[in-house]
């Protein structure tokens, strides 16, 4: 596989000392659906990242927002523009907005002036079990959000939407008024649940949103829902994601380090690899660089 080009749509870098992440730095650490978070509350830096590649060609990166103290935001994408005008890597940026925040207008500004940043991200996942919710509240009902989220097609913005099944009815109702916003849906739709009435409920989801031309499916974090997942556990995910939106609205991401809880990046792309040995050339360069390199104007 080292020949076929790769894009990785989805990663996170972080200096500790340098910028606050209260899920990696706050002690004890919290519980999270990731499992035991330890091994990567250090240090993950771009040497790190770019050494964890092996033998796969990784031309080129999506860095998006890890999580950071919100008052930190636009300081954390300073940082990675300075990463990114030194060594090339991340060739994109998804930044940090808290668009329930009156002041949402300012920060996207901000954020859009760094050479880089080709979108926005808030980790909106809500859930009836609260142990697995990502924000306070389900933010699709918030009005100043709901309002907000319209002031990034000004900018030229795409967002990164991560949510669960039980939020895809309502992203579908907020995405079909708002066609001139790029959206990807994060993290393969974070199939958490896995009765078969759940899966039902995530498929049924993604079908629907993947009849707006302007939605994406960014197949990645399956290790957060499958901690111990292996080839013939994933596929049929990725199936059904390449399935419901196809390849040229498909695109493979990393998720590391948080996904380096659960397998080495050799491993994961190997298994991506495998699971669509059987398609086209053409169909792969989509799926593996193509797809992130047009959703990101990368």
């Amino acid at each position: 596989m080292t020949s076929l080009r790769i894009v990785d749509a989805h990663h996170h870098l972080w200096d500790l000392n340098h910028i606050h992440y209260p899920w990696l730095s706050n002690r004890p650490v919290g519980p999270s659906i990731c499992g035991d978070i330890t091994p990567i509350t250090d240090n993950f830096t771009l040497d790190r990242y770019l050494a964890g590649f092996g033998r796969h060609n990784v031309v080129k990166s999506v860095h998006v927002e890890a999580g950071c103290d919100p008052e930190k935001a636009v300081e954390e994408t300073a940082w990675l523009q300075g990463i990114a005008d030194e060594h090339g890597y991340p060739h994109a940026i998804v930044a940090k907005v808290e668009l329930h925040q009156s002041d949402a207008g300012a920060v996207i500004e901000k954020q859009a002036s760094f050479a880089n940043v080709r979108g926005i991200r808030q980790m909106i996942n809500w859930h009836s079990d609260l142990s697995k919710v990502y924000a306070p509240e389900n933010y699709l009902e918030h009005s100043t959000w709901l309002e907000n989220f319209g002031l990034l097609a000004r900018h030229g913005l795409s967002f990164d939407m991560q949510i669960y099944a039980g939020q895809m009815g309502q992203a579908y109702d907020l995405l079909k008024k708002h066609p001139d916003i790029p959206v990807v849906i994060d993290h393969s739709g974070m199939p958490v649940d896995r009765s078969m009435p759940d899966l039902k409920a995530w498929k049924d989801g993604l079908a629907r949103l993947a009849t707006l031309d302007h939605v994406f499916i960014k197949i990645s974090g399956l290790g957060m829902v499958d901690h111990s997942w292996n080839v013939e556990s994933i596929r049929p995910y990725i199936y059904t994601m390449i399935d419901l939106f196809g390849p040229k609205r498909a695109m493979f991401g990393s998720n590391f380090p948080v996904d380096r809880l659960y397998s080495s990046f050799e491993t994961l792309f190997d298994a991506f690899d495998t699971v669509t040995s059987e398609f086209s050339a053409e169909e792969r360069e989509d799926l593996f660089a193509g797809t992130a390199e047009r959703f990101y104007r990368i």
